[in-house]
């Protein structure tokens, strides 16, 4: 009996596993959409851990049983899902669903992310696509007119430059931090400057500007918040190679001062009387030969180039992205470029039933960046001899280029004697290769890593730890052997001349973020989401300098330590050396809390609670209370919209507060933590008193009431869809005001000091915000995008205690600008002398305005008012054409360039604007200043708005033009998918401005360095 069981056991044991594995079998088929197949998707076997990854042809292979259910996804498409049948082959035809973009709005670092239809916040995104192969040092110049409500201006385009002015919804502070903090992979950053981020490795940038999305940031979210998501790879997908290669050529714009050529320059001196010119005929001004064009002596066409190698995996359960990047962009002047080598590892991970995931980001790169003196020493902005933008503008177009080879001999030739020529032959003779070397290198490590456990169902514990750690070595020096080393050398009567200043800063920030999370959802219609969490920051920055003054050419070579001449009693005034440090630790502690509840898609509520404590201030200030609250209607969901042409129509609202406590702005580059140390704190100071004796005296009175500025936001925005996405917008309605402003507070001067550090005054900022996205055609053969944004922000001083502001170029007070022009009107010229006019305070006309009391509000300041950018996207048949104009409007700039070019004291030794041989004359009465006008120099450039140019500009940021190779002409090669363009950046702008670039925030033009137009030929390889 029981061997009769047995058999007939073993008979349905092996009919049940012939059965079974009758059913297992390979399943195959292609991937496509109407324009032909999708090489990448993603198939998945449900149920099971199958998956795998389409190969170059759209194809796929896949085991799987009849009943298992096969799903489908691609980035941009619906997801399919198709039951196994009998069948083996299949055809998966992809219906174009919403882009990956749309769908995932945010992710902000901390566990949340949210749909275009679910967010609750005021957020703009800008994806890969439009970040990808610009050639741009910094993620921020590409980020340039894609989002509203983000003012982004260059204040330098040197190569490598950082000094990129970003503002969220205009300024929110006095003397405060203003830039938006970054935030990498989930994890706060403390810089304001990302030269040695990749902008290839960035999958998508999201702009958080309400208090509902930045205000879970706390202590420096007031500014408003970039999130920076890398790329990942996927779990099931084969290996990919990606290769971005671009070289192109910098150029440097056109200023339209109407700078005078040789024959006008000598013409304007005679009419002076001064220089080389009054010496001259007519005749022999009109023979006169030379004509040399100082901008093609110091600046010329440079090369940029980047090359980006991307790899990326996906298996069962480890997923990585790698990526390797260098870029190279020349100065357009000898000495000045920036290279940077990079390197990404991304890797995710998890275990095999879920319960536990794992992420690690890791960012390496070092950049060498030949910098300009001028560039980092504002003191020789207006010195023809070291800055060659000046020099270049004003240099003497008469004199031919400097003869001398050498340092030596151009000091034998002309001696320390700069008139004339000779400035323009010194910095000649400075732009010669390590003349004066100036570098900075900078070495970045930027890396996290992150688990999370569910240890129950709706429960999850995540951790994450980040450091951010620079390294930044500066290098400046005037070599022995240069003109100005000698020069200082003869003059002081030493043997041996030269110096050189050689810094580090080590700066390592360090980042933990603990979050408890808990996810519900009840009856199909109610989802919860709740979070609590613990943020830890702690920076460290050690900064050291050593100073050698004596060099001896023989054995120097720049930023080796070599060639010092050691210090010599018989000689105690030279060969002098220093040395100084300064360390600094600080840090920064939050707990915060989320709450986000969804009904049925229609209803939704978030709100946030933070404390935080920082270092900065002390007592009852140290901690500083945050919140928000936000809520949407997602009217499209109501049963009276049904068959409408709304496929979303979204209003939402919040109101929160944030904070500062980076009450004092940092230099770019520098760490946010490091400012305002020791304003709590009463410091003495040494130096020399009375009789000119050594003592001490009181340095900084203490304040220990300095705490937090303030700032809270009401919103209010709609987002909508109409026609299947073919329409897609949105508009935004805000009020920001900033309270606890810090700020100066005047006091008795018997104190010994005339103000004190402290909590002053209140500022707004309000504004609208509008998106727009136009999908025209969206056929097999065609398609077209037209998009536009646009943004106005009005800002406004509410209230500020007494300030002492008499006489200054621009004033900050109550129900004014910040920062509005306070100057004297210029009315034009007398025309019976030729002087210049101005308005008294009364409004009478006056040759002698009083530069203190005549001084009037001008309703202008140099923050824009408006900004925004439009453009297209064009494809037809795999050629693509695409645009991105940019502009800023209604703000304003001191040409202080054009002045020095109008101004009649420089006749002889600079060059000056053609526009001065329409001066003012008796036969000539124009309205130009006579070149002998007796009160120029009265009113200075900053006194009057005489050179108060508008700054707006419209620009065309990037053209791009292209061809997408179709699969059928790669098909039998390695490569899968093969673009190859065209692309300009800055290619041209309209403006007022008459300088070479109006981008900058700053009042005075200074010569800012512009950025420059480039154009660049492109490839973009998959294998």
């Amino acid at each position: 009996m029981r061997s009769k069981f047995k058999w007939i056991f073993t008979l349905l044991l092996a009919f049940t596993m012939q059965f079974s594995f009758a059913q297992e079998k390979t399943v195959t088929g292609v991937v496509s959409d109407k324009t032909g197949p999708l090489p990448g998707a993603n198939i998945i076997v449900k149920g099971t851990k199958n998956s795998t990854q389409t190969d170059f042809d759209g194809k796929f292979s896949i085991k799987a049983k009849q009943g298992d259910v096969l799903e489908v996804s691609f980035t941009g498409y619906n997801t399919q899902t198709i039951k196994v049948t009998a069948s083996s082959n299949y055809t998966v035809t992809m219906a174009e669903g919403v882009s990956m973009n749309e769908v995932v709005i945010v992710n902000e670092g901390y566990s949340r992310t949210r749909t275009k239809a679910s967010t609750t916040a005021a957020i703009s995104m800008v994806g890969s696509e439009i970040l990808e192969n610009r050639p741009n040092v910094s993620f921020l110049n590409s980020l340039q007119g894609t989002a509203p409500g983000i003012s982004i201006l260059s204040s330098s385009g040197s190569p490598g430059s950082g000094r990129i002015d970003a503002l969220i919804r205009g300024v929110s502070s006095l003397s405060g931090n203003t830039d938006p903090l970054i935030v990498i992979d989930g994890v706060p950053t403390n810089g304001n400057q990302f030269r040695n981020l990749n902008q290839n490795d960035v999958e998508t940038i999201s702009v958080l500007k309400d208090a509902a999305a930045a205000a879970i940031y706390g202590n420096r979210g007031t500014a408003g918040v970039i999130v920076i998501t890398t790329k990942q790879a996927k779990y099931g997908s084969a290996l990919k190679i990606t290769y971005d290669g671009i070289t192109g050529v910098n150029s440097l714009p056109k200023n339209r001062y109407n700078m005078s050529n040789a024959r006008q320059a000598l013409t304007i001196e005679k009419r002076k009387n001064t220089g080389f010119g009054a010496g001259l005929t007519d005749a022999e001004i009109a023979a006169y030969n030379i004509n040399t064009n100082w901008r093609e002596e110091f600046f010329g066409l440079d090369v940029t180039q980047q090359h980006n190698l991307g790899l990326t995996f996906g298996g069962e359960n480890v997923s990585t992205f790698t990526s390797f990047g260098y870029y190279q962009q020349g100065g357009m002047v000898p000495t000045t470029d920036f290279k940077r080598f990079s390197f990404r590892n991304n890797i995710n991970g998890k275990t095999a039933n879920d319960r536990f995931s794992y992420s690690s980001q890791l960012s390496m790169a070092f950049s060498r960046r030949n910098e300009l003196n001028q560039e980092t020493n504002g003191g020789v902005d207006n010195n023809t001899i070291q800055n060659p933008l000046h020099g270049a503008t004003m240099g003497l177009p008469y004199i031919a280029p400097s003869p001398y080879t050498t340092g030596q001999a151009l000091y034998d030739a002309i001696g320390t004697d700069f008139a004339g020529a000779n400035d323009t032959w010194v910095l000649q003779d400075i732009l010669r290769e390590n003349s004066l070397p100036s570098w900075a290198d900078e070495t970045s490590i930027v890396a996290n890593v992150s688990g999370t456990y569910k240890f129950a169902k709706d429960f999850k514990l995540t951790n994450r730890f980040g450091i951010d750690y620079r390294q930044t070595n500066r290098v400046f020096a005037r070599a022995p052997w240069s003109y100005l080393a000698i020069a200082v050398r003869e003059s002081r009567g030493e043997e041996f001349g030269g110096f050189e200043r050689i810094s580090e800063t080590r700066d390592l920030t360090l980042v933990n973020i603990l979050n408890l999370g808990y996810s519900k959802k009840f009856k199909e219609s109610h989802t919860l989401d709740v979070n609590a969490y613990m943020e830890y920051t702690k920076a460290h920055v050690l900064a050291t300098q050593q100073f050698q003054n004596g060099l001896n050419p023989l054995t120097y070579e720049p930023g080796a330590g070599t060639g010092y001449v050691p210090f010599n009693s018989a000689t105690p005034d030279s060969y002098v050396s220093t040395a100084a440090a300064s360390e600094f630790t600080g840090g920064t502690l939050a707990y915060f809390g989320t709450l986000d509840y969804d009904y049925k898609q229609k209803l939704g509520f978030g709100a946030m609670f933070r404390r935080d404590a920082t270092y900065r201030f002390i007592d009852d200030y140290k901690w500083g209370t945050f919140w928000s609250v936000s809520g949407r209607w997602n009217i499209d969901q109501e049963k009276f919209m049904e068959g409408s042409a709304f496929n979303m129509l979204k209003l939402r609202a919040s109101y929160g507060t944030l904070g500062n406590q980076n009450i004092l702005a940092v230099g770019y580059g520098a760490n946010s933590l490091n400012s305002a140390t020791n304003l709590v704190r009463d410091l003495n100071a040494t130096g020399a008193g009375y009789n000119n004796d050594p003592g001490v005296f009181v340095g900084q009175i203490a304040n220990p009431n300095i705490q937090w500025e303030e700032t809270s936001q009401s919103n209010i925005g709609i987002d909508f869809a109409i026609n299947k996405n073919r329409i897609e917008g949105s508009l935004e309605v805000y009020n920001k005001q900033t309270t606890l402003l810090f700020n100066s507070i005047r006091m008795s001067g018997a104190t010994g000091q005339y103000s004190i550090a402290g909590n002053n005054g209140k500022l707004e900022n309000k504004g609208v915000e509008v998106s727009l996205k136009y999908n025209v055609f969206r056929d097999k053969e065609i398609k077209l995008q037209i998009f536009a944004n646009a943004a106005y922000n009005k800002n406004q001083v509410k209230s500020i205690a007494d300030q002492d502001q008499a006489g200054n170029t621009t004033v900050n007070l109550p129900g004014y600008l910040i920062g509005e022009y306070n100057l004297i009107p210029y009315v034009g010229v007398n025309q019976a002398n030729g002087n210049l006019l101005y308005l008294d305070q009364a409004g009478n006309v006056t040759e002698n305005p009083d530069v203190v009391a005549d001084r009037r509000l001008t309703g202008k300041s140099s923050i824009p008012a408006y900004q925004g950018g439009f453009g297209f996207n064009a494809d037809y048949k795999g050629f693509f054409f695409n645009t991105l104009f940019t502009w800023s409007a209604d703000f304003w700039r001191l040409d202080n360039q054009l002045a020095w070019a109008y101004n009649p004291a420089f006749i002889g030794d600079d060059n000056v604007s053609a526009d001065l041989l329409n001066a003012w004359t008796p036969g000539n009465p124009t309205n130009f200043p006579s070149l002998d006008a007796s009160n120029y120099t009265a009113i200075g450039t900053t006194d009057s708005d005489r050179f108060l140019y508008d700054s707006s500009f419209l620009r065309l940021k990037n053209l791009s033009f292209g061809y997408n190779f179709p699969a059928k002409f790669l098909k039998g090669t390695f490569i899968q998918s093969l673009r190859l363009y065209v692309q300009g950046e800055n290619l041209y702008t309209w403006t007022k401005w008459r300088g070479f670039d109006p981008e900058s925030t700053s009042q005075l033009s200074v010569t800012n360095y512009p950025n420059p137009k480039t154009i660049s030929f492109g490839t973009s390889l998959r294998f």
